[in-house]
Parts: C-alpha cells; sequence; structure tokens
C-alpha cells in the first residue's frame, strides 16, 4: 500500500504553524523532534538553530498524516520549495522502483540509504520541479 503524505518545510514558523493546524484540525501530534535532538548530530549546527523542528506529525482524519520541518539558518526554504510529496511504502521493491521511475528525468539529493529512521530513505526533485521523498520506515514487514 502506498501512502502519499504533504511534507512542509519553513523558516523557523513550524511549530507555531503546526499548533495552529492543530488548534484548527484537531488531533495530538505523533512526532515532535527538535534539531538539538538528532541522534545523528551537525556538529556545525547553529546556536539559533537548535530549538528549531527537525521533524513533526500531525494526524489529520483517518488517513493523512500533516508533516513538517524547519529549514536551518544556513540553507533557508525559498517560496515553491517549500512542500515536498512523501510516498512511504512497506514493500523494499515497491521503494526502490518508485524511487528510480519518479526521480528518472531529475535530481536525486539524497540517494535510497538506511537512516536511523527509515530502513530505506531518499530524496529527488523530479523532472517536474516537484520535490519528493520515498521511504520505508523501520521495522515495517516486507
Amino acid at each position: 500500500m502506498i501512502k502519499l503524505e504533504p511534507y512542509v518545510r519553513y523558516n523557523g514558523t513550524c511549530e507555531e504553524a503546526f499548533q495552529f493546524y492543530k488548534s484548527v484540525l484537531g488531533g495530538e501530534f505523533v512526532y515532535v523532534m527538535r534539531h538539538k535532538d538528532n541522534p545523528e548530530k551537525d556538529h556545525s549546527l547553529a546556536k539559533e538553530d537548535e530549538e528549531k523542528i527537525l521533524h513533526i506529525a500531525l494526524p489529520v482524519g483517518d488517513s493523512i498524516l500533516l508533516m513538517g520541518a524547519d529549514a536551518t539558518s544556513d540553507k533557508p526554504v525559498q517560496i515553491g520549495d517549500d512542500i515536498t510529496l512523501a510516498i512511504s511504502v512497506q514493500e523494499e521493491e515497491e521503494v526502490r522502483r518508485l524511487f528510480d521511475a519518479l526521480s528518472a528525468g531529475g535530481e536525486i539529493t539524497l540517494p535510497l540509504q538506511k537512516t536511523f529512521w527509515a530502513d530505506l530513505y531518499g530524496e529527488f526533485t523530479d523532472s517536474y520541479g516537484i520535490h519528493w521523498i520515498i521511504s520505508r520506515a523501520k521495522g515495517e514487514d516486507a
């Protein structure tokens, strides 16, 4: 099964925006992590970025997960680059197929790889300029 979810990036207002979305849409955050809590700490992280949101997730209804993050001060988000479509798939073979097909002719920004949060995770911009994340969550049954 494929799940398609919006991922929105902010320049320091992610927490404020998600508190607002929560007040309007309801629900409870299922995940909140700040840049300072990243287990793969980047020693070049600026002090002003430590409290910014690295990842947040808010369920909306029964089937949508709205996700977001703050950009760091050295890599601010430009309007138009602030929304990414995230696909989550259980089968490793399907992750690879979707990644290869959707990224064809585009620009791979992070090749598929194992991360602390996913068995497989990759990022790219497709040939139409749309940003994508493709992943297989840790521990998903194949």
